[in-house]
């Protein structure tokens, strides 16, 4: 039988002196893998499951200096592109092109890129080899009341993994935060709970069927894992993504608060967090087909109206 310190995660990011994912100075892990598809995600490397090649032009220097991944790759898959300006020099230089269709994310390519242009999103970690590289910043956590933050992608997608990850944690006097989209099976909510000390926990839409035409999949897991976790002493703190022409109307912000006021004490802060475009070059760099969602970001006074609409539920709110 497998140790838990012996299972493997996917990871595809570690983020220090992180201070957005719960109290303190923090690190946090995101998981690849998530079952939601978000038109607008600022992550979107993390919705696979599986590891992906990443090609990021900026920090191409040329085939006319460089070119060995043409050669790296035995399935044809990278080929010369078009011609740019070096960023750094200013002076002409051909990309490379990677056909999406021949690559099948091997990463021999990235092994000849040593200015770090393509790179494989995704690598496999074993528990205590994660636990060992989080630990080295636990004087950070204690001076600050900071700690560690598992996210995603959806972390719970990865259940024995996360499991283990965070029992490790509570063994060395972590303070640990779990950012969730809430679908997922609440028997994965209940063996993580002992080990979690505040959920950071995504709500898009009040309406199922608009979340579901949207996001593609229904709500009533989500609502209903929330409520479960405030009955069983869970803290909560609540994230809205602020989404122009999907969830910013006066109406469905008044019915988040109304849920939100209904979970109790459970519920220490409320986020707004506004629309960004910063994901936009991300989908870029896997897929020569990125389907994005693109719109200008709400305005300071919607923003505002917004934050007082759930301010009269009694409900401390932050826009981050």
């Amino acid at each position: 039988m497998m140790k838990e310190s012996d299972l493997t995660g996917k990871v595809y990011d570690i983020q220090g002196f992180s201070v957005q994912d719960g109290p303190g100075i923090r690190t946090t892990v995101f998981l690849k893998g998530c079952p939601l598809r978000c038109p607008w995600c600022h992550s979107p490397e993390s919705q696979s499951f599986a590891s992906q090649l990443s090609w990021m032009a900026m920090r191409c220097i040329g085939v006319e200096k460089c070119g060995k991944c043409l050669t790296a790759c035995k399935k044809g898959a990278i080929t010369v592109g078009e011609s740019t300006e070096s960023i750094g020099t200013g002076e002409k230089i051909k990309l490379v092109h990677v056909n999406r269709s021949l690559c099948d994310d091997c990463g021999d390519c990235t092994k000849a890129c040593y200015p770090g242009g393509l790179s494989i999103c995704g690598e496999d970690y074993q528990v205590d080899d994660l636990l060992k590289r989080l630990c080295r910043d636990i004087p950070f956590y204690k001076q600050s009341g900071g700690g560690v933050t598992v996210s995603g992608g959806e972390a719970l997608s990865q259940p024995e993994f996360i499991l283990a990850l965070l029992k490790g944690l509570k063994e060395q006097g972590v303070h640990t935060a779990l950012d969730t989209t809430g679908f997922t099976d609440f028997k994965n909510i209940v063996a993580v709970l002992p080990y979690v000390d505040l959920f950071l926990y995504d709500l898009k839409h009040m309406d199922s069927q608009q979340h579901k035409k949207v996001i593609g999949v229904p709500n009533e897991r989500i609502l209903e894992n929330a409520k479960k976790i405030a009955r069983a002493g869970g803290k909560l703190q609540i994230r809205i993504p602020i989404i122009p022409s999907f969830n910013d109307s006066e109406e469905n912000l008044r019915l988040t608060g109304e849920f939100c006021k209904a979970l109790g004490d459970a519920v220490t802060l409320v986020q707004i967090l506004p629309y960004h475009n910063m994901g936009v070059a991300k989908y870029l760099r896997i897929s020569d087909d990125p389907k994005i969602f693109e719109t200008e970001p709400p305005t300071e006074e919607k923003i505002q109206n917004l934050k007082e609409i759930l301010e009269s539920f009694v409900l401390k709110v932050t826009v981050h």
